[in-house]
């Protein structure tokens, strides 16, 4: 599995659509610091068939140093949740098979699967 850094988003993105680099670096940094800053004033980001960013507290608690075993108080803080939203979820629950290797996107199968199906959820009443 290989890592992809934002400067390679940034290059994939630029050539695709035939835009200077630096304007796509602009966007993109933008983009992340407004994220950034909406989570910082406790706002919850939703993109439709992405996902969802919200801010949580996490409450504190007593933990303990692994080395000394001792007891250490952890306060309470602030922390990003993400859910993941339904294209995501599908994509990733696509076999190695279904994934063309040269350009990473999504190959038709002959049979159509169904989609993942949650806990708990009664298939009868379908």
């Amino acid at each position: 599995m290989a890592t992809v850094t934002k400067k390679d988003l940034i290059d994939r993105i630029a050539e695709r659509e035939g835009c200077k680099r630096v304007l796509v670096k602009r966007v993109i940094q933008d983009f992340l610091d407004s994220i950034i800053d909406e989570l910082g004033k406790g706002n919850r980001l939703e993109f439709r068939d992405f996902g969802v960013f919200e801010s949580r507290i996490r409450a504190s608690r007593e933990a303990q140093n692994p080395k000394t075993m001792d007891k250490v108080f952890v306060p309470a803080r602030r922390t990003v949740k993400f859910k993941v939203g339904r294209v995501m979820k599908l994509r990733l629950h696509e076999t190695p098979a279904d994934i063309d290797a040269a350009t990473g996107l999504a190959v038709e199968s002959s049979a159509k699967r169904k989609p993942p199906v949650s806990p708990g959820r009664n298939d009868a009443a379908q």
